[in-house]
């Protein structure tokens, strides 16, 4: 089954999933940025940190 398909069969069972990030010590939604900070966010690199580091 193609990708699309698959998203189409299940279009009501999805719901929309909201994105926070770290902001000046408080977490805020990424949807409520400007287009210009919407932007910065998705340049920027993402991490796993390894649990070797904890």
């Amino acid at each position: 089954m193609e990708k699309q398909e698959l998203l189409e069969k299940n279009s009501e069972k999805r719901t929309k999933c909201m994105v926070y990030t770290r902001v000046m010590g408080y977490h805020r939604p990424v949807e409520s940025f400007n287009i210009g900070k919407k932007g910065e966010h998705n340049q920027r690199v993402k991490f796993i940190e390894s649990k070797d580091c904890l």
